[in-house]
């Protein structure tokens, strides 16, 4: 059975993401897919940053500028899958697969979900230690 700290990791992780991937189809309208993705991906890890700290862990004994600091750390290896996932799977293997409806926001929305495990194991150990 999942831990309370995980259940609610994935909350308020989720929220994070739904903000994520909204935001990238709005960025979308101003700059590239790639150049969105990154975008998106800052906008979600400070929802994730206030949302973890409010309400996962919060017998956290780190300042608030420390947690910032490694969080962001960690969410450079998570934007990194993140992006990795969501390019290759949006100009190499949907349309070779014949998806092209939707292909952009499937792709990103698995780009999104990659890195959930690593980054609850990261944000626990170091972040919010």
């Amino acid at each position: 059975m999942p831990s309370r700290t995980f259940l609610l990791f994935l909350l308020t992780g989720g929220f994070a993401a739904a903000v994520n991937w909204t935001s990238r189809i709005a960025y979308n309208l101003w700059m590239p897919y790639s150049y969105a993705i990154v975008a998106a991906y800052l906008t979600g890890m400070v929802t994730a940053f206030v949302l973890a700290k409010m309400f996962v862990f919060t017998d956290s004994t780190q300042s608030t500028g420390r947690s910032a600091m490694i969080f962001t750390l960690v969410n450079v290896a998570a934007v990194l899958q993140t992006w990795g996932v969501s390019v290759v799977l949006a100009y190499y293997m949907l349309p070779t697969l014949g998806i092209t409806w939707h292909d952009k926001e499937i792709a990103h929305a698995v780009g999104v979900a990659v890195p959930v495990f690593t980054s609850y194991i990261g944000h626990k150990k170091f972040s919010f230690r």
